[in-house]
């Protein structure tokens, strides 16, 4: 199985770390299912048994050793249960997180940049094809030629001629005068409501601070401050720009 996963090895992995993952997964893999990518995290200091992510065409897999690396803990969740998915870049490394539907975030730490952003990018695609399954699959279609019938052949269009039309200058002449009524004015009251112009739009904004616009709005939940309805409105208009 490490064969076929050479394609995906760079110069930060460890092919040893990778060999023992790949095993422990051989017999975890469902019908059709295929590895896309293995990121191992590589703290600054020494690690013998690092936690690891796998990503595949079905799901994501989060890989923990347990009892001194005797076993391995197995965390796997769909696709189609994914919400988000952030990268978060830093000195010592990057941290992966997605979060899913049901509100719960999972955050893989001190991964190398480029098995980070690799990771990332896997997951955007899959979640893309979710999204538009129809992108996957294009269909050729013959171009349509337009022939003329038989009746306009025998009866070509005819041509019409353009008839210049006078331009009126001024509508008090052909308008009637309608005598003006002065009618009471009401004054409208305007709310002194806050504006948002000041604000960015969801769709200017980066996964980052997508997923920190969500966890505030969690937290004016949680505290009281907003109601159950209006926070699930905010999360969807969130969601859909993730």
């Amino acid at each position: 199985m490490i064969d076929n996963l050479k394609k995906i090895l760079n110069e930060d992995q460890d092919p040893k770390a990778i060999e023992k993952i790949t095993a422990k997964l051989e017999n975890l893999l469902m019908t059709n299912e295929e590895v896309g990518y293995i990121a191992v995290q590589k703290k600054p200091a020494i690690t013998v048994f690092p936690d690891s992510i796998v990503v595949t065409n079905k799901r994501i897999i989060l890989c923990k050793p347990k009892n001194l690396g005797l076993s391995m803990e197995f965390i796997d969740f769909n696709w189609d249960e994914i919400g988000g998915t952030f990268v978060k870049e830093g000195i010592l490394g990057s941290d992966f997180t997605f979060s899913t539907k049901t509100e719960l975030t999972h955050t893989v730490d001190y991964l190398p940049k480029n098995q980070a952003r690799k990771l990332y990018t896997f997951a955007k695609e899959q979640m893309d094809l979710l999204k538009n399954p129809q992108a996957t699959t294009t269909i050729e279609t013959a171009p349509v030629i337009e022939t003329p019938s038989a009746v306009e052949e025998e009866y070509p269009a005819e041509i019409v001629e353009e008839v210049e039309v006078e331009e009126v200058t001024s509508f008090a002449e052909i308008m009637p005068s309608v005598p003006v009524i002065n009618e009471p004015i009401i004054e409208e009251k305007v709310e002194n409501t806050p504006t948002n112009s000041g604000e960015r739009k969801l769709s200017e904004m980066s996964s980052e601070e997508l997923f920190a616009k969500l966890q505030n709005y969690k937290k004016l939940l949680d505290n009281g401050l907003i109601l159950q309805g209006e926070y699930d409105r905010l999360k969807a208009e969130v969601l859909q720009y993730m």
